[in-house]
């Protein structure tokens, strides 16, 4: 008689609000669920995988309960936004038809809030930090009947206590199973990229150059890393990774990579790293491996200022020749004051320069600024627009973006900003109902009005002058925002901005409207949730960004 194998079901929340008219972009796999499999599935157990997001409505939660009948265990995770409300919601109403299934959660959000998941009492533990072989030994721990209270790296409740049993240290990936790629099905993936309008979906990546400006592509997502070195006060890498960063060694990358690429036949791959660009040979190591096995795709990752500035010009021209076309840089602020407070070696225009590095060998950058740091000045706000749109001059390919700050727990800002008075949401699901960066302020007040309608403006000039208004046309409005941009006087197009508002309305009514691809750093997205208010100057900034 053959004896059936125990099955785990590992649920990936949706990415995104979909009530509210959005797609997220289906080249994001479901790399956390993939990456805690491996072990199992070595270890001869069934494992099953339920991407919410391949699913409509309440259909990817009723494919989780189906599931997980008759399994041992299931579990899921979520960063800070929908997917964190998404999989409350999902395992509410597995447990109200599984009450006795056991159940673990892990990622960054439960690593910083480990109190507000065990709490509701889906759980039994949370997974801290790196998962990987926390989740194989609470697996094992499961099967055999044995208490979790000897694993390591877990948070559980005792007597209406959290409890941390003894932290896991940080290991490098020659201890981690190679991702079992075999347990995905990639043909809804590849199949809802296709679509014509697949472009606009929430956080698409702008397509390969050379396959033609907005068509169809069929991306995926990829771990290349984990951790980070940075110490940024406002981010709550430091404390989740302890600063320890661990990257995939580049041979072992480039033959997983060929493989897929062999089986699947994609034309990108996002690095879904929290800083991928640490070391220099590795990344020299990737590029060449790319060109001298002939992997035609286009790459994106995350890559800081400093290290660009550091890069030798040939390994960052072997980059773009190997298909890098986007940067993630994280230029944080304009000012050297606040950026001694992030913590990051970035000086003076370090930003602007490693921007323009960038734009010169075709690579967009997709660079952020943040403005409302705890007890940033209303000067040190506006120096960090000021110097957004100098680099939107300085390197046209780049798309840099200011977003308000917003206060993550597990960071040093985190407490700063509860001194300074700031309440935070309590509840998992008032953390899940947090939209974007970019459409929402979620400390009220903290920004001045001037700096916010300052912001607003420059979101809107920017908007334009990168043609994604009007289909990427350059006439009168484009080159009125180029030169509002240049001179600085942005700040005052409040009217003229209002005009624009109105003509845009009125040639939408009487012309075809364009379908315009979005890039994925678009303020024009409406990424926040249906339960969340915007304010005035938000919903101005939206309603001049849309097309």
């Amino acid at each position: 008689m053959i004896q059936r194998k125990k099955k785990i079901v590992l649920y990936q929340p949706k990415q995104v609000d979909e009530s509210l008219g959005l797609e997220s972009s289906k080249d994001m796999l479901p790399l956390e669920m993939l990456t805690i499999a491996a072990f199992p599935d070595q270890d001869g157990y069934e494992v099953v995988i339920i991407d919410g997001s391949l699913y409509a409505g309440e259909n990817g939660h009723n494919a989780f309960i189906d599931a997980s009948e008759g399994a041992m265990l299931v579990a899921t995770t979520g960063i800070l936004g929908y997917m964190v409300n998404d999989g409350w919601l999902a395992m509410n109403k597995l447990k109200a038809r599984y009450p006795s299934l056991p159940a673990v959660i892990g990622g960054w959000f439960a690593s910083v809030r480990p109190d507000l998941q065990l709490e509701t009492g889906l759980y039994e533990a949370v997974i801290m930090s790196q998962g990987e072989l926390t989740f194989r030994d609470v697996v094992h721990a499961i099967d055999a009947g044995e208490p979790l209270d000897n694993v390591a790296g877990l948070s559980i409740l005792r007597d209406g206590q959290v409890i941390k049993t003894p932290p896991r240290p940080v290991v490098g990936w020659d201890q981690i199973a190679q991702m079992p790629w075999h347990l995905l099905d990639i043909e809804p993936y590849r199949q809802h990229q296709a679509r014509a309008d697949s472009a606009r979906d929430v956080l698409r990546l702008p397509t390969p150059p050379w396959i033609g400006y907005g068509k169809p592509y069929f991306g995926i997502t990829y771990f290349g890393s984990y951790g980070c070195p940075e110490p940024c006060t406002f981010c709550c890498s430091p404390l989740v990774t302890d600063r320890r960063w661990k990257p995939v060694p580049a041979e072992r990358m480039l033959d997983d990579i060929q493989n897929i690429y062999e089986r699947w036949g994609f034309d990108s791959i996002r690095f879904h790293d929290a800083n991928f660009g640490v070391q220099e040979k590795r990344s020299r190591t990737f590029a060449q491996g790319l060109i001298d096995r002939k992997i035609k795709i286009g790459w994106n990752a995350f890559i800081e200022t400093h290290s660009i500035l550091q890069y030798k010009q040939d390994t960052l021209d072997l980059m773009a020749e190997s298909g890098m076309y986007v940067a993630e840089i994280g230029a944080e602020t304009g000012t050297d004051a606040m950026m001694k407070d992030i913590g990051k070696p970035i000086h003076g225009d370090d930003n602007i320069e490693a921007a323009v590095k960038m734009d010169r060998l075709g690579i967009q950058g997709s660079i952020t600024y943040i403005i409302g740091f705890p007890g940033e000045s209303e000067e040190s706000m506006m120096a960090t627009i000021d110097q957004c749109r100098r680099l939107h001059m300085a390197a046209p390919h780049a798309r840099p973006n200011v977003w308000p700050f917003r206060p993550i727990p597990g960071t040093v800002m985190w407490d700063q900003a509860i001194k300074l008075g700031y309440e935070g949401p309590t509840t998992i699901p008032e953390w899940g109902s947090i939209g974007e960066y970019h459409l929402e302020e979620t400390w009220p007040g903290n920004i001045p009005p001037k700096v916010t309608e300052a912001r607003m403006m420059y979101q809107h000039y920017a908007t334009l002058n990168w043609g994604l208004a009007r289909g990427r046309r350059r006439g009168f409005w484009e080159q009125r925002a180029e030169n509002r941009l240049g001179d600085g006087s942005f700040v005052h197009g409040q009217f003229e901005s209002k005009v624009f508002g109105v003509y845009n309305k009125l040639r939408r009514k009487i012309l075809r409207p364009d379908d315009l691809p979005r890039s994925w750093v678009d303020p024009g997205h409406k990424t926040g949730t249906a339960g969340n208010k915007r304010s005035a100057a938000t919903k101005a900034m939206t309603d001049t960004t849309k097309s």
